[in-house]
């Protein structure tokens, strides 16, 4: 049965990262200039629709917002309407399912689909509101690149630029002080930031969560670099890289919502660790949020607007449960259950990583 469009929302879900300006105003314009629809902009994710906050997006609240970072609609990563606090019992948290009252929202608001901008969490909860009855069609967007059913997500382009311009400013001051300067970058369980970053930035060791590594093989890298000159090294970390134990390290751990944890400091354990086993003097940089914020390069501004005018031409073809995807630098569709099945790791034979091994980056393997 066809729905008839007259209006469409859009919110932004998880984490934030540059592009998602770039998405909602290529949503708003196609959706007002090329099919005349009104467009709902729903505030603070999910959140929104539960708390029933959103606004009208016309075209002067999206002009001039393409080269911005963030979000103009606000973000969490906190309110899944399947699983949402609703009390406290015995110091602990009560979840409660509240998709039915989201939906209602939906219903309120008069959005006849709905625009779905996020990561793998955020996209399981819109193909979660497919399955019961919401026109819902999704955007993949991860500073991680960790989406499997597309080559690429928008966000991954500028965080890699933020942590390749960081490695190239390491390199002067690690070079001067003759340390080794370890690198701490995002990803949570994919290595992807860290392989391109640290290939691009000419790294000497990256650690990845899909590679283990050894304390030993680390320090036999930086020895030999010695041996031929080179007094400083620089190893990039990945967040989510495993300590040789097996073990993650964790910023903090929340004991009710595990999918909260958050991972970092790793780099921390890694340098204090070949400080004293390779006898030389580290320092670490761990760059956090920086990944995150600022302009998006030009890349994802061309990607999030592609994406963005593919999401509208969904809906108006009626291809809901599904979501726009890069493939071979084409913008196609894939259904939003294929999109969330699986986390993209790095594959330890991968081109890139034996074209990095081949040119002498260690992987402490």
């Amino acid at each position: 049965m066809s729905t008839k469009i007259r209006r469409i929302g859009i919110l932004t879900g998880g984490g934030d990262c540059p592009g998602l300006n770039a998405v909602i105003r290529a949503v708003a314009k196609t959706a007002i200039h090329h099919y005349g629809l009104e467009v709902v902009g729903i505030m603070d994710g999910f959140g929104g629709m539960i708390k029933n906050k959103s606004m009208i997006l016309q075209d002067h609240h999206v002009s001039g917002i393409l080269h911005r970072g963030g979000t103009i609609l606000g973000t969490t990563n906190r309110d899944n309407p399947f699983r949402y606090p609703v009390g406290q019992e015995n110091e602990k948290t009560i979840w409660g399912d509240v998709s039915d009252h989201a939906i209602a929202n939906l219903a309120k608001m008069g959005i006849d689909a709905l625009v779905v901008v996020g990561g793998d969490g955020s996209l399981s909860i819109a193909y979660e509101l497919f399955q019961k009855g919401v026109p819902v069609v999704g955007i993949p967007k991860t500073i991680d690149n960790d989406l499997s059913a597309t080559d690429l997500t928008f966000g991954f382009d500028t965080a890699l630029t933020t942590a390749t311009e960081a490695i190239d400013k390491l390199h002067t001051t690690a070079e001067s002080h003759h340390r080794v300067m370890l690198l701490e970058v995002m990803g949570r369980n994919a290595g992807w930031i860290a392989l391109h970053s640290g290939t691009a930035g000419g790294g000497d060791v990256i650690l990845i969560p899909e590679i283990p590594f050894t304390y030993e093989a680390i320090c036999r890298k930086i020895a030999e670099r010695r041996q031929r000159g080179k007094k400083f090294s620089i190893v990039v970390v990945a967040e989510g890289a495993k300590l040789p134990d097996g073990k993650l390290v964790y910023q903090e751990k929340v004991p009710d919502n595990p999918h909260h944890d958050k991972l970092g400091g790793v780099a921390n354990v890694i340098g204090s660790t070949i400080q004293q086993q390779c006898q030389v003097e580290t320092r670490v940089t761990i760059l956090g949020h920086l990944q995150r914020g600022g302009t998006p390069t030009p890349f994802d501004r061309i990607l999030g607007t592609r994406f963005g005018v593919k999401a509208v031409k969904l809906i108006m073809e009626q291809q809901f449960g599904s979501m726009a995807c890069l493939c071979r630098n084409e913008i196609l569709s894939v259904p939003l259950n294929e999109a969330v099945k699986e986390q993209k790791l790095v594959r330890p034979d991968s081109e890139l990583v034996q074209a990095a091994k081949a040119v002498g980056i260690s992987f402490g393997d």
